[in-house]
């Protein structure tokens, strides 16, 4: 079986985050994270971009499937990738090199929001 680029984009990307979560979970902070601590509110912009490309790519990938739930919809890549998001911030409060923070909660979700806003016309 052939992956074609639906799958592709948000699978190599997915692939991406698991690195850059690998790095900081292992505190192999190399330049970009420097760089990226040195910009006011770089983090929460990083965290917002990262994610809501995430959520584009995959919605993308998705066909940008809807669910509905309680008489609205919403796209199925972006519950995915909030849920994801939200599971690995849990996580970093047992991880010693991380620290648990809601604003990058929120972070994640203003980028999943903003990116499920755009969408591709066939």
């Amino acid at each position: 079986m052939v992956l074609n680029n639906r799958f592709l984009f948000p699978f190599g990307f997915f692939i991406f985050i698991i690195y850059i979560i690998f790095l900081a979970d292992t505190a192999n902070y190399n330049f970009a994270f420097r760089l990226v601590g040195h910009i006011p509110y770089g983090d929460k912009m990083c965290h917002a971009l990262l994610y809501g490309i995430m959520a584009f790519l995959l919605n993308y990938g998705l066909n940008f499937k809807q669910v509905k739930h309680f008489g609205s919809s919403l796209q199925l890549g972006s519950i995915l990738v909030f849920v994801f998001a939200g599971i690995e911030e849990l996580t970093q409060y047992y991880i010693p090199s991380r620290t648990f923070d809601l604003n990058d909660l929120l972070a994640d979700f203003i980028g999943v929001v903003l990116f499920s806003l755009w969408r591709v016309k066939k």
